[in-house]
């Protein structure tokens, strides 16, 4: 059997070189590759085609990567810094023939061979994205090798520094020469500190040395990505990619070389060694099915999704203390996303807010709810809503013009994001000028699925897909949801632990259904329109708003039963649905 003429996972960049001077030598040139490549993306996705071998590409989550390997990893773009030029392709002086041979820089931070400062030089470009892990992306959602890894690091993060701090105070050491001689117990000590993973060998568990192997990614997890070849249209902020590349090997470039004419880093508060740089050569963008473990492949046919619907909504109705109406709600809501916009308009959210809550049923209910949440969506969030998170939280993201960085805020989010908004902790209390403006901000996300980015010297409206959830006492006067619902619970039931089959089963049709087209046929048209009608003549108070609103809710109700077209059973249900809530009212 003949194997691989590459070694795409251990020597990439080896693949890059290669592939190269195959191409000038057939006679191609080397200006003609700013833009384009010369088949190497080709051969990256041809050996990454298959899921078996994408699974052997390192997570660059693991904290111990080897450098200059293939590693992925999954983030979205928090900001983006424009253009950067490198030098792309240069040409070598041969010391034993006349000759000279061109290189290239492509993928790489620092040129493989000293650069002449007469070299013939091309200068290309790439793209700098700075992404960082999905925010409130759930536990759940990692692979176990990478939950493990993280585990494991995060303890020996603790234990090197506890090393270190009793290496700084201990007196059993003795330097002599270039030596340094310990007592045989604190030797013993040390290395008694070490966990015993046999899964883990030596190499695998070394911090950085001369060998080359590298924590990453930073201290915050983010990384520094650069693209290559990529239409501007394809990235977005606040998009969630998997970007598979090579993660550079030098901690910091050396721009100041003589022999090395590379431009000066524009990013030096973002230094390489805080926020590792990745090469990427493949990148895809993700959606919420992208982040299922175990996701299969299923038609969703009515019948099956009928009984995950059953089996949903009886959870639902339990975690609610057995209130059935605010099941129901709760799982339209679960099942809501922007799916059109018309004019200021976000067709397709359907906002929450469940009332009648106080400061002692929502440490029950709302905790539970909460963790139900957490459970079923890959991004959730919880916001405990007082005057000093108002006044004190930036919650929309603003420029710094001193560093040129866009500075996050807690509602810069990926879309399909879920907040729950706790106002039961609200007390009275006066706002100052960040608490009004966060108090706005929010008003908006909630009615127009719009956040304000703030440019110091003018604002700009980003569209967001975030659904929202609010619990309060009575109707929240902050946040205007689509649809109040009195919360009415009969008992508080014990909930057993729920069998891992079932979460799954959940999490694909939440992430799924919520994804099937809609339409109304004519006839149901006709319906519609003369219920609409006589409802007004019955009640002179409803709004366009909530002919909108019933018409979602069927829309939802007809997908939650894994239906494309709204019937007239699903109608019947909204409308029976609407009346119990409004009696509650």
């Amino acid at each position: 059997m003949v194997g691989l003429p590459y070694d795409f996972l251990a020597n990439p960049l080896g693949v890059v070189r290669s592939t190269f001077e195959k191409a000038v030598a057939s006679g191609s040139d080397p200006a003609s590759f700013d833009g384009k490549d010369w088949g190497i993306i080709d051969l990256f996705n041809d050996f990454l085609s298959h899921q078996p071998t994408l699974s052997r590409v390192h997570s660059a989550t693991l904290r111990l990567v080897q450098p200059n390997t293939l590693v992925r990893f999954r983030g979205m773009i928090q900001d983006m810094f424009g253009n950067e030029l490198y030098v792309g392709a240069y040409k070598v002086f041969l010391l034993l023939s006349d000759g000279s041979v061109w290189r290239t820089n492509k993928f790489m931070d620092v040129a493989q061979f000293p650069i002449d400062s007469s070299a013939d030089k091309r200068m290309w470009e790439r793209r700098l994205l700075y992404c960082v892990p999905v925010p409130g992306q759930n536990a759940w959602t990692e692979t176990s090798s990478e939950a493990f890894m993280n585990h494991y690091m995060d303890w020996t993060s603790q234990q090197r520094e506890k090393r270190r701090r009793a290496d700084e105070e201990s007196n059993d050491c003795e330097v002599s020469g270039d030596e340094v001689q310990c007592s045989p117990d604190t030797k013993k000590m040390r290395e008694d500190e070490h966990p015993s993973l046999p899964s883990l060998s030596h190499g695998a568990m070394a911090e950085s040395s001369s060998s080359g192997m590298s924590i990453v990614p930073g201290l915050d997890g983010s990384f520094l990505v650069k693209i290559y070849d990529s239409l501007e249209s394809d990235l977005k902020l606040n998009d969630v990619f998997e970007f598979v590349g090579v993660l550079a090997s030098d901690p910091v470039p050396q721009v100041d070389n003589e022999d090395c004419e590379f431009f000066e880093d524009p990013l030096h508060h973002l230094p390489p060694n805080k926020v590792p740089r990745l090469h990427c050569f493949i990148h895809r963008k993700l959606a919420v099915q992208d982040f299922l473990q175990n996701n299969p492949i299923i038609e969703p046919k009515p019948h099956l999704v009928k009984e995950i619907r059953d089996a949903l909504l009886r959870h639902l109705t339990t975690v609610l203390g057995n209130d059935n109406v605010a099941a129901h709600f709760m799982l339209l809501h679960l099942l809501s996303r922007v799916h059109a916009r018309v004019d200021a308009l976000a067709v397709g959210k359907l906002s929450l807010n469940l009332t009648c809550f106080s400061k002692e049923n929502v440490s029950v209910f709302g905790n539970l709810l909460s963790l139900t949440v957490k459970n079923l969506l890959p991004f959730t969030h919880c916001i405990p809503l007082t005057v000093e998170y108002l006044n004190t939280t930036p919650l929309a993201p603003r420029k710094d013009y001193d560093t040129n960085r866009l500075v996050t805020g807690v509602l810069q989010l990926a879309e399909g994001s879920h907040i729950i908004v706790d106002e039961t902790k609200l007390e009275a209390g006066t706002l100052n000028s960040m608490g009004v403006e966060n108090a706005r901000l929010l008003k908006n996300l909630m009615e127009l699925q719009k956040l304000e980015y703030d440019f110091k010297y003018y604002k700009m409206e980003m569209a967001t897909d975030i659904q929202l959830l609010v619990l309060s006492e009575g109707k929240s006067n902050i946040l205007p949801a689509d649809v109040v619902v009195p919360f009415r619970p009969s008992v508080v039931s014990s909930i057993d632990a729920v069998v891992e089959e079932s979460l799954q089963a959940w999490r694909w049709y939440l992430a799924t259904v919520r994804l099937l087209p809609h339409s109304i046929e004519s006839e149901m048209q006709k319906v519609v329109e003369n219920d609409l009608v006589a409802a007004r003549q019955a009640d002179r108070s409803l709004n366009p708003q909530d002919f909108s609103r019933w018409l979602t809710m069927g829309r939802l109700m007809s997908l939650s039963f894994g239906e494309t077209s709204l019937s007239l059973e699903h109608w019947q249900m909204v409308k029976e649905l609407e009346k119990l809530r409004s009696e509650r009212l």
